[in-house]
């Protein structure tokens, strides 16, 4: 039954995924035809990772007062109808209006399914279930993009239409076929409700499972450094086109769904988290540093997928990290790690975009500084015993 429960999981979180990532292509030629320039596309993508920031803190507590399901089920409901409001877009302002309707009710989708996994593994699987929500995450955001460029060639609104059918699928999938993990005994009545405030953040970087915080945060910055300029720098220093681009997207989505997937698990059961976490800090480092020194698309695609294979398991190993050293309220706790991913993916494009138009290697020599910091600092500071297990406020 676990396994079964797993499984549904998993299948909802990749086709969501796959009905987000359909969007993705689309909207530069969406802006583009209401008249909006590259500047709104940044805020566009800007305003969804600031509403998950704000939201998912709220919707992790939310679902340690009533339980994991309404709250997969309200992510569902906010995308689909997000989706819908992009379709139906004549002006900017209704793109902005969808986005932020989608980034702060589909923010509850992630703290919820990690919560779930949480709830349902014992602590020696929770790093592979970790992985693996990654993994279908990963599978989602690879097949949406290819699937959204064809029905692009339609209109540009059938593939807002059929991602949010795609969420309606998963909302019956859910609603139908995933059973509550939070059994009412369990749940916490008084859980404080309340949306993100910076010194609650800040206040939990400093506590126990401080570092776990940290790492996601850089994970997620790291790959958003990179996502944000790496087909500038393939123009910019090899004019590549559309097409090699998109071979090194794919080879990176599949290398990122493939480590999730199956390596995470069981790296985390025969070494433990943090020394996953720290060898893939300093793999990272070693990424950026060979897609500097890669010349032609081959060392290329090589040194990218190699980036995205020790990226890939930060983030899972991260959050098995926290889960297993907190007390109690997993769902609280899992949204103040979404709100820290949330909090990379505002700053990593920002930086990413900023330091490139000074010159085209630096976002990646900030890379190999960024991740070999990290590297130094888990040598000295992260230790196998963590004292009181984190308990969230």
């Amino acid at each position: 039954m676990k396994n079964k429960n797993m499984a549904i999981l998993y299948i909802s979180l990749v086709v969501v995924m796959m009905g987000y990532g359909i969007a993705m292509p689309i909207l530069p030629f969406y802006i583009d035809s209401l008249g909006g320039r590259g500047v709104h596309f940044g805020l566009l993508i800007a305003s969804y990772g600031i509403m998950q920031l704000i939201f998912a803190p709220l919707w992790g507590s939310l679902s340690d007062k009533y339980g994991r399901k309404p709250l997969l089920l309200t992510g569902m409901i906010g995308l689909g109808s997000a989706m819908i409001l992009f379709a139906l877009s004549t002006q900017l302002w209704m793109l902005y209006a969808a986005q932020i309707l989608s980034g702060s009710l589909s923010s509850a989708t992630l703290p919820a399914a990690q919560a779930y996994a949480a709830d349902s593994t014992t602590r020696e699987e929770r790093g592979g279930a970790m992985g693996r929500i990654g993994g279908a995450i990963g599978f989602g955001v690879v097949m949406g993009p290819g699937l959204g460029g064809l029905l692009g060639s339609m209109s540009l609104e059938t593939p807002f239409f059929t991602a949010a059918a795609f969420c309606l699928f998963t909302f019956l999938l859910i609603l139908i076929g995933l059973p509550e993990s939070l059994a009412p005994s369990r749940r916490i009545a008084e859980a404080e409700v309340k949306f993100m405030q910076f010194k609650g953040l800040w206040r939990a970087l400093l506590g126990p499972i401080g570092f776990g915080f940290a790492v996601a945060f850089v994970a997620i910055m790291g790959q958003t450094i990179f996502s944000s300029v790496y087909g500038l720098y393939a123009l910019a220093r090899f004019n590549y086109g559309p097409e090699q681009v998109g071979v090194i997207l794919m080879a990176m989505g599949f290398m990122y769904a493939l480590s999730q997937g199956l390596l995470v698990g069981p790296l985390t059961k025969k070494i433990g988290e943090e020394k996953v976490i720290t060898y893939a800090l300093i793999g990272n480092a070693a990424g950026f540093a060979l897609i500097l020194l890669s010349l032609n698309f081959l060392a290329i695609l090589a040194a990218m997928s190699f980036f995205m294979l020790f990226n890939s398991l930060l983030k899972p190993s991260a959050l098995a990290f926290i889960s297993k050293n907190t007390a109690s309220s997993q769902g609280h706790t899992m949204g103040i790690a979404e709100s820290y991913m949330s909090l990379g993916r505002i700053i990593g494009p920002l930086w990413g975009g900023m330091i490139f138009d000074i010159n085209l290697f630096y976002p990646y020599l900030s890379g190999i500084v960024i991740f070999s910091l990290f590297f130094f600092i888990t040598l000295f500071r992260l230790k196998p015993g963590l004292g009181p297990a984190f308990k969230a406020e």
